[in-house]
C-alpha cells in the first residue's frame, strides 16, 4: 500500500497551524448535511403521493445522487472537525497516516461517483427524447439498479489505484485535507514513482473533463429534441384545429410531456452548471501542475479542492429550491414570452388558441 505525503509545504509537524479555525468547515458540513436531508425528505414525500405509479428512471437517479452526496458529506467532514478539535493534522490522527488515506479515497470516490450519476441522468434524458423506442424497450427504473452498482464499482476501482502505487494521496494545508497529489514531490527519490503520482491526477482530471463535455453534449441534444417536439406540436395543432373535440386530449398529454421534459432539463442544466464550476478548477490545476514549470502554488491547489468539495453541498440545495412552483415560473420566463404566430406572420386564430380543456405548456 502506498503511503501518504504532504503537499502543503509544511514543516511536517503534527499540530495544525496557528490561527486555523473550524468555522468554514463546520458551515460546509452543516449546509451539506441539512441540504441533503431536506432533498431526501422531499423526494420520499413526493414518492408517497405517487405510489400508484412506479418511479421513473430519472427520479431513481436523482435519489441516488442525493444519497451519494449525503454519504460523501458524512464520511469526510466529521474527520475535519475531529482534526480541529484535537489540533492534529489528518496524518497525525492515526498511526501510518491511514486516516489521510481513507479521507483521500473517500473524497475522490464520492466526487467521481456523483459526477458519473449526473452524466447518467443527462444520458437518460438524451435517450428518452432522442431514441424513444430504444428507451421504452430497454430502459426502465430497474436499469438504475444495474447502472448504480456499476458506477460505484468503477469509481472504487479507479480511486483504489493510489493505494496500489499508481498515484498518491497527500495532505494539503492546513492539514485537514487529503487528496490526490497534483505535483511532483522533490523529496521523493524515485523519479518514476513521482511521475506516476502526477500522472494519476492527470487521469482523474481528464475523466472529469470528459464527463463535463459529455453532459454538455447530452443537454444540448435534449434542447434540440425539445425544440423539434415543440415545432411538431405547433404544426399538429394547426392541422387539427377543425377537429378540436377529438384531439384536445392528445394535445394536452403532449403538452404535459413537454412541460415535464422542460422541468427535467432546467433541473439538470443548473446542476450541470454547478458541476462545471466546481470541477473545472481542479481539472485546470492538474494540467497546470503537470505541464507548467512554474513553482508549485499550494494555495491554488487548496482552492481547487474546496471547489470540488462544494459540489456535493450545492447539488441537494439546487433540487430543494427548484420545486414545481419555481420550475413553472422559470418555464414561463423561458418559453411563454413569444405569442404563437402563423406562417404568414399573423397571430394564430382563436380556433387554435382557445382550447379550454387543454393544459398550457407554461401553466403546468
Amino acid at each position: 500500500m502506498n503511503g501518504t505525503g504532504r503537499a502543503d509545504g509544511s514543516d511536517g509537524g503534527t499540530a495544525l497551524p496557528a490561527g486555523a479555525r473550524p468555522l468554514v468547515s463546520a458551515l460546509m458540513f452543516s449546509a451539506g448535511l441539512l441540504g441533503n436531508l431536506l432533498a431526501l425528505g422531499l423526494l420520499l414525500r413526493g414518492r408517497r403521493g405517487a405510489r400508484q405509479r412506479p418511479p421513473a428512471l430519472f427520479h431513481v437517479l436523482v435519489l441516488a445522487l442525493v444519497v451519494t452526496d449525503l454519504l460523501g458529506t458524512c464520511s469526510v467532514s466529521p474527520l475535519v472537525l475531529a482534526s480541529y478539535h484535537r489540533n492534529l493534522t489528518l496524518t497525525s490522527l492515526a498511526r501510518g497516516g491511514h486516516i489521510c488515506l481513507y479521507f483521500g479515497f473517500a473524497m475522490s470516490f464520492f466526487g467521481l461517483a456523483t459526477m458519473l450519476i449526473l452524466f447518467t441522468m443527462a444520458l437518460e434524458r438524451c435517450l428518452a427524447l432522442g431514441r424513444p423506442y430504444f428507451y421504452e424497450r430497454f430502459l426502465s427504473p430497474r436499469t438504475g439498479l444495474v447502472a448504480l452498482p456499476a458506477i460505484y464499482t468503477f469509481s472504487a476501482a479507479l480511486c483504489s489505484l493510489p493505494l496500489l502505487g499508481f498515484g498518491r494521496y497527500v495532505q494539503y494545508c492546513p492539514g485537514t485535507w487529503c487528496f490526490i497529489q497534483m505535483h511532483l514531490d522533490p523529496q521523493r527519490g524515485d523519479g518514476r514513482a513521482a511521475g506516476l503520482d502526477v500522472t494519476f491526477s492527470l487521469l482523474y482530471a481528464t475523466l472529469l473533463l470528459f464527463l463535463i463535455l459529455a453532459v454538455l453534449l447530452c443537454n444540448l441534444s435534449v434542447i434540440v429534441n425539445l425544440a423539434r417536439m415543440h415545432r411538431r406540436g405547433q404544426r399538429s395543432r394547426r392541422v387539427a384545429a377543425p377537429e378540436q373535440p377529438r384531439t384536445a386530449g392528445g394535445c394536452g398529454r403532449r403538452i404535459f410531456s413537454m412541460a415535464e421534459e422542460i422541468d427535467h432539463l432546467l433541473l439538470l442544466s443548473i446542476m450541470t452548471i454547478t458541476f462545471v464550476i466546481c470541477s473545472l478548477p481542479f481539472t485546470i490545476r492538474a494540467y497546470v501542475n503537470k505541464f507548467s514549470e512554474e513553482e508549485d502554488d499550494h494555495e491554488w491547489d487548496l482552492l481547487a479542492l474546496r471547489f470540488l468539495s462544494i459540489n456535493s453541498i450545492v447539488d441537494p440545495w439546487v433540487f430543494a429550491i427548484l420545486r414545481p412552483p419555481v420550475l413553472r415560473l422559470m418555464r414561463s420566463v423561458l418559453c411563454c414570452q413569444v405569442t404563437p404566430t402563423a406562417p404568414g406572420g399573423h397571430a394564430v386564430s382563436s380556433a387554435v388558441t382557445k382550447l379550454p380543456a387543454r393544459p398550457h405548456l407554461c401553466g403546468q
